[in-house]
């Protein structure tokens, strides 16, 4: 059936439920020429009577009668069916799926998850994290927290979390025996603890400032690792240096146990991005964690 033969259906039955072309032009907020023209088609199309007319009143005709009663089951599931899509899509429930970097648990995202879970008591949240870029159109994910370098060119983002201040540590061991660390470029001569991004060939770069803007110096890779807390362990251990997130290292530098090097060359990195697939029809809770999150993160 094509659309507007459904359409001009669903006009007939309001028709005969209503006993009355006005009636149910107000039913179905339409004119009331519109609804008498709509049933005229449908007969037309049809080649029968389904509705006899006079200046007082209407009635069935028995094909009329059998269309109607055969109708109406169809039209009132349908209908049905509708308002259960729309009360689901205005109903703020259900599991919000998330992923993120390890990283970011600790430096914004387990606080931010813990604010709208409070908010929103009737919303089910999974966040599961993961390194590697993720599909969100075939993987089921709500939504996706991700580098810049990480982001989808076809999904929306927006700024989220805190402007990343970066800096390099290394153990007081590790310095006593290294070669000189003076400027960025040194870096080359060292060895690194160094973080793997979606696999241990592609490895974050170390970015510094420059007067040309932000640029990279790599160490050699002793160890290469997908888990910040194992960076700071290879870098307690002596392995090498470690670029690491400033609020990470704060208590490891107040204790002496790592020490902080090349201090002030190393540029901030950008903020998370929140990546979604849709402006438009987004679940509201998907809806509700963008807006919570630009709220906690202007």
């Amino acid at each position: 059936m094509r659309r507007n033969e459904l359409n001009d259906v669903s006009i007939f039955v309001a028709v005969a439920q209503e006993n009355g072309f006005r009636a149910a032009a107000e039913k179905l907020k339409l004119g009331a020429g519109s609804v008498s023209e709509a049933v005229q088609r449908f007969e037309d199309r049809l080649g029968v009577r389904l509705i006899e007319r006079s200046t007082r009143a209407i009635a069935l005709t028995k094909a009329g009668e059998l269309l109607f009663r055969r109708s109406l089951p169809a039209i009132n599931d349908l209908e049905t069916a509708l308002k259960s899509i729309h009360d689901l899509n205005e109903d703020l429930s259900g599991t919000l799926r998330l992923t993120a970097p390890t990283a970011a648990g600790q430096l914004f995202l387990d606080a931010l998850i813990t604010g709208f879970a409070k908010e929103h008591p009737a919303v089910a949240i999974e966040l599961i994290y993961d390194e590697t870029k993720v599909d969100l159109v075939t993987s089921g994910v709500d939504a996706a927290i991700r580098a810049e370098t990480l982001l989808d060119p076809d999904t929306y983002a927006i700024a989220i979390g805190p402007t990343l201040k970066m800096t390099i540590v290394a153990s007081p061991e590790y310095l006593a025996n290294c070669p000189p660390l003076e400027k960025p470029a040194d870096v080359a001569a060292h060895s690194g603890v160094c973080f793997a991004i979606t696999g241990a060939d592609k490895l974050a770069p170390w970015v510094f400032a420059g007067t040309d803007g932000p640029y990279s110096v790599m160490p050699r890779p002793k160890i290469v690792t997908n888990d910040v807390t194992s960076i700071l362990e290879g870098a307690k251990a002596g392995l090498g240096l470690a670029y690491i997130f400033a609020s990470s290292v704060e208590s490891l530098l107040e204790d002496g146990r790592l020490v902080q090097v090349l201090e002030g060359q190393t540029a901030d990195l950008p903020r998370f991005s929140l990546n979604y697939l849709s402006k438009r029809n987004m679940p509201p809770r998907v809806r509700a964690f963008v807006d919570y999150a630009k709220r906690c993160n202007p």
